[in-house]
């Protein structure tokens, strides 16, 4: 991390995984807290060398005092690390680093997110007492269901393995059932499950067991989960609601256009939930026609993907906690949500091979019929499939002070091309094509009203918090973007105030005017076509981008592709650097 790095920080103030500490000579007794909390959460950085002035504004709050003796205090801090006075070190070397800031030690301590099966990271030998999350901008003590909740996601068997006391085969919903066994028998026709009665057969499947110590047997709470009776499901769990709500389409006043939650019309379990809402996501999506040998194949990559969202909702769900698995749809985007947390940091979930469902015996349940996989491809394959769609990248989002995970999966272009005609004429061309890259997705994902987090935006742009942040700082400086809710999950929404010169931007026009020629730069930007300008952003963000990339993700036709670019190369903003598979754009 450098001293750039942290003046940068410096402006956004403390947040979700920033704290500032001024630790004049000695380690102050707070780390610790933050250090748990951070551990417990998705990590963060603690600044010891960095004084708070509460009251003032973000900008002036932070004043960088430094540490007096900074080898002496990464030494009390490692000595203490490896105590007793914490639960676990979780941190290596590199964790620990020296900056020098404004000729002032600073020092920066990483705390990764905690291996779920470490957690909770708790401190002075009090696992109730000494377990802390971290909740906006400050460390606060777990609750006892929160420990409750990170021990038994410390458990590798998962937690859909348990004996649910008093529930045995008369709590099956037997038209359930026997639907997923037709579905099962379909898949695996010489499967040695088919010839089992039912409790046989759900005991196979995770869904029945015997306690070997006090032989007491009954279903599990997969096996109640998925195919029980919507009562003693009810009884059981009347924590967790399902809620299906489709708001397509509105009409009027209307809240939504069609709902699914519990009515007394069906069976409230998992698979009848699952059953009945994935036609309902997949209805207005096309399907191909074509045959395989006699069989009709009428699937597509994006039904899959949607299936894997599904499916990962439910495998992921913590259902011992007060929450709804909860799926609404939209005209653009799909949102799915879950009760809980993540149990592994959302980089690794976005590189997959690493599965740690919480519901290892319901997702082998929904693998078998052919919905998802136990290897952890399910969110990388719908990143594959949203890429190859040209769609806005979907986010996943642990809303810790929620106690919920969502998965948004937008339905819409990158650049929409009616958003982009929009801010072109609002902000002028001008000022328009002057924006980054990054600036112009920004815009156009908060165009309508929305909001936007930088979390959200470093899955979206693949950026790092640090580099998000500087450009929302130039993007609110440039009055393009306004700042809600400084330091508590702080949002930034469209500024449709700032309207450019559609003749122009003035100080623009004479900055260029130093590097070269302003009649010739204005009249070249004026000339670009939407095609071009949508080419030049995606040069922007990928500058090895090749022409049959951009033929594909622009939907263009070779002819119209070729013309494009030779225009852009004859005015003088683009050049091509090496050949077409090897080479690299050069944008001026």
């Amino acid at each position: 991390m450098t001293a750039s790095d942290i003046k940068d920080l410096m402006l956004y103030g403390e947040g979700i995984n920033v704290e500032y500490k001024e630790a004049a000579g000695d380690l102050p007794k707070s780390v610790w807290e933050t250090y748990s909390s951070f551990a417990n959460t998705i990590g963060g950085t603690i600044f010891l060398g960095i004084k708070e002035h509460r009251g003032k504004p973000v900008e002036e709050r932070y004043e960088v005092k430094g540490v007096s003796d900074a080898e002496k205090l990464i030494k009390s801090f490692w000595d203490t690390v490896n105590s007793d006075k914490v639960s676990r070190n979780i941190l290596v070397e590199k964790d620990v680093e020296c900056v020098d800031l404004e000729g002032n030690n600073v020092i920066a301590i990483h705390v990764p997110m905690a291996n779920y099966s470490f957690r909770p990271v708790y401190i002075n030998k009090n696992l109730l007492g000494g377990s802390f999350k971290r909740n906006y901008e400050g460390d606060y003590h777990c609750t006892d269901e929160e420990v409750k909740s990170m021990l038994r996601d410390a458990n590798e068997n998962g937690n859909d393995g348990v004996l649910i006391e008093n529930f045995g085969m008369d709590d099956i919903d037997l038209p359930t059932l026997n639907a997923y066994r037709k579905r099962f028998e379909i898949r695996n026709v010489d499967h040695v499950f088919n010839q089992l009665d039912d409790k046989e057969f759900l005991r196979n499947m995770g869904g029945y067991t015997t306690d070997r110590n006090t032989h007491r047997e009954g279903l599990t709470m997969a096996g109640l989960m998925m195919f029980g009776k919507g009562l003693p499901v009810r009884e059981r769990f009347d924590n967790v609601r399902m809620d299906y709500i489709d708001k397509t389409n509105l009409i009027g006043d209307s809240r939504w256009s069609d709902r699914l939650t519990y009515d007394g019309t069906w069976e409230n379990n998992l698979y009848n939930f699952f059953t009945r809402i994935m036609p309902k996501l997949t209805a207005d999506i096309k399907r191909p026609f074509k045959l395989q040998g006699m069989e009709r194949i009428d699937d597509t990559p994006v039904h899959k993907a949607i299936r894997e969202g599904m499916t990962n909702m439910i495998i992921h769900a913590d259902f011992f906690v007060t929450g709804v698995l909860k799926v609404e749809k939209y005209n653009h985007e799909l949102l799915f949500s879950n009760p809980g947390s993540l149990k592994l940091p959302i980089e690794d979930i976005m590189c997959g091979g690493n599965s740690k469902a919480r519901n290892p015996r319901i997702q082998n349940m929904l693998r078998m019929i052919g919905y998802g996989d136990n290897i952890g491809s399910g969110y990388p394959t719908i990143l594959k499939v949203w890429k190859e769609e040209n769609w806005r990248k979907p986010t996943l989002l642990d809303r810790t002070e929620l106690r919920q995970v969502d998965l948004t999966l937008p339905m819409i272009s990158l650049l929409p091309e009616n958003v982009l005609h929009e801010m072109e004429a609002h902000y002028g061309e001008m000022l328009f094509v002057s924006l980054t890259a990054e600036e112009q997705i920004i815009a156009a994902y908060v165009w309508n009203g929305e909001s936007v987090s930088n979390a959200e935006l470093q899955q979206l742009l693949g950026l790092n918090s640090i580099e998000v942040g500087k450009i929302l700082h130039g993007m609110v400086e440039k009055q393009l973007l306004n700042q809600e809710n400084k330091n508590r999950w702080t949002t930034y929404t469209i500024c449709k105030e700032r309207v450019g010169d559609k003749k122009g931007d003035k100080k623009s026009d004479k900055k260029s005017d130093k590097k070269g020629d302003k009649k010739s730069d204005k009249k070249n930007a004026m000339e670009l076509t939407d095609t071009e300008q949508q080419i030049l952003a995606l040069m922007r963000l990928d500058a090895s981008v090749t022409y049959s990339m951009l033929e594909k993700k622009l939907s263009l036709g070779r002819t119209t592709l070729f013309k494009a670019i030779s225009h852009l190369k004859e005015i003088n903003v683009v050049s091509r650097e090496g050949g077409r598979k090897n080479g690299h754009w050069v944008i001026r």
